[in-house]
């Protein structure tokens, strides 16, 4: 039995993770703002350290996984696309930069970070965003997003969202990471019948714009369908799985982008693929002597 720190572990999501680990007879640390094993707001950098340092402290040094299940929507508000930059992608990447060394300490952890089939399904993100997001400048990202006014909270939780996840695919891959022996990959879900989202369905405005949304199979996925894969993806049998982006969106990023992936890769991307094959034999060596 493992040790496993879940955040936004008090509901929705997270909160289904967490039983499905006690129910398997794993040890969870649960962090949130409310009703947790570590009491954090992880919208401030003081509370993202304390939350990172307060889990080791309780996992001894050790932990065996982790999920990212935190995160904040796009409600309305002027704070707001400020609140969900900093939860939704600081309050992963932060945690998870302090976590590694615990991670690495139990040889073949893994990570679970949730990311949003709204990385797909929403259009004209804006790309600065996201890059500022990468790259450590948030208050660039927020000076775009303030421009965007009204729209500002829904460009913010998808670039969120894409961000975060670009941030698991070059991490996964690393020295630091897959060297490591952590597996570190995404789970996107799409509109999934939590506490949040049962809120927005109380407005009848809300409502009938979010049951006009495409979900091919109808309906809502359940928190506990989402907490399976999580639980997938923390086994044994995820061992292969890597840098993944794994969408369980009842079709939604099917129905918008059914050919845009798998790609065939262009002639012009040829010459990076070869730098990275080179690169590829330093990684191998820098593994083996690891």
């Amino acid at each position: 039995m493992g040790t496993y720190a879940v955040t936004g572990s008090a509901s929705g999501m997270g909160a289904a993770v967490v039983e499905r680990l006690v129910a398997d007879g794993h040890r969870v640390i649960g962090v949130d703002i409310k009703g947790a094993d570590v009491t954090a707001d992880l919208s401030t950098a003081h509370g993202r350290r304390e939350a990172a340092a307060a889990v080791l402290e309780l996992a001894g040094g050790v932990l065996d996984g982790a999920v990212l299940a935190a995160g904040l929507g796009p409600a309305p508000g002027k704070d707001r696309p400020r609140l969900i930059v900093e939860v939704n992608y600081r309050g992963v990447v932060e945690l998870l930069d302090a976590w590694r060394p615990a991670l690495a300490r139990a040889e073949r952890a893994k990570v679970v970070v949730f990311s949003s089939n709204s990385t797909t399904t929403v259009p004209a993100v804006p790309r600065g965003v996201v890059r500022s997001l990468l790259a450590d400048d948030t208050e660039k990202a927020l000076r775009t997003l303030r421009r965007l006014g009204r729209l500002g909270p829904t460009f913010a939780y998808a670039a969120s969202k894409v961000a975060v996840s670009h941030w698991v695919r070059r991490n996964a891959v690393t020295l630091d990471w897959a060297g490591a022996g952590i597996r570190l990959n995404a789970l996107a879900p799409g509109a999934i019948l939590t506490p949040l989202l049962e809120q927005q369905l109380s407005t009848p405005a809300e409502a009938k714009r979010i049951r006009a949304f495409p979900v091919p199979i109808g309906g809502f996925g359940d928190p506990a369908h989402l907490a399976a894969w999580v639980v997938f993806m923390l086994s044994d049998a995820a061992d292969f799985l890597c840098g993944s982006v794994v969408f369980v969106d009842g079709g939604s990023d099917a129905w918008f982008r059914a050919s845009d992936w798998p790609r065939p890769v262009p002639a012009r991307r040829v010459p990076g693929y070869v730098r990275r094959m080179a690169q590829f034999r330093s990684y191998k060596k820098a593994v083996r002597k690891g």
